[in-house]
């Protein structure tokens, strides 16, 4: 068995989508990155990536790549779940907290739960999503922008 924790911020930026989870979020604001800037699944991504003991999403997917510019995220963990699954693990479950003042996210949890579910390939109740806020505390306090983490547990493909 292999535990791995990601993390990533990502700050607000006006005139773009706000996607969290592979799913769209309404909201005046969307986050500033060269992809989607999806601060969780690039949390994700590292957790993965970290337990399979592989580099950084940065490395694989490197900013000055045009390739990556406004790529999906869901898209790229589609390739990262391929990349653990090739350096031979599978998911267990993995576990996220998005840190936010706003938007409210409580209405698009299940969705969120969904689409990772669907994109990494693990039943629903495999996903654990929670939202918090930092009590108007730090850049997340004065909504400069939005935090996540990331935990996951890979299990060698050979062990029963």
């Amino acid at each position: 068995m292999r535990v791995g924790i990601g993390f990533d911020v990502h700050p607000f930026l006006s005139g773009r989508k706000l996607f969290l989870g592979g799913v769209e979020i309404p909201y005046s604001l969307g986050l500033g990155g060269h992809s989607d800037a999806d601060v969780v699944l690039h949390a994700l991504m590292d957790a993965l990536l970290g337990a399979a003991a592989l580099p950084e999403i940065g490395y694989f997917f490197p900013d000055w790549d045009k390739r990556w510019e406004r790529a999906s995220s869901i898209d790229l963990l589609k390739k990262v779940v391929n990349k653990v699954s090739s350096a031979g693990f599978k998911i267990v479950n993995v576990d996220l907290v998005i840190i936010a003042e706003e938007p409210v996210l409580a209405p698009y949890r299940e969705k969120m739960r969904e689409s990772i579910a669907r994109a990494i390939s693990l039943e629903g109740c495999r996903v654990g999503i929670k939202a918090t806020s930092t009590e108007k505390l730090g850049f997340v306090g004065r909504k400069e922008g939005i935090a996540a983490q990331a935990v996951v547990l890979l299990q060698e493909k050979d062990e029963s």
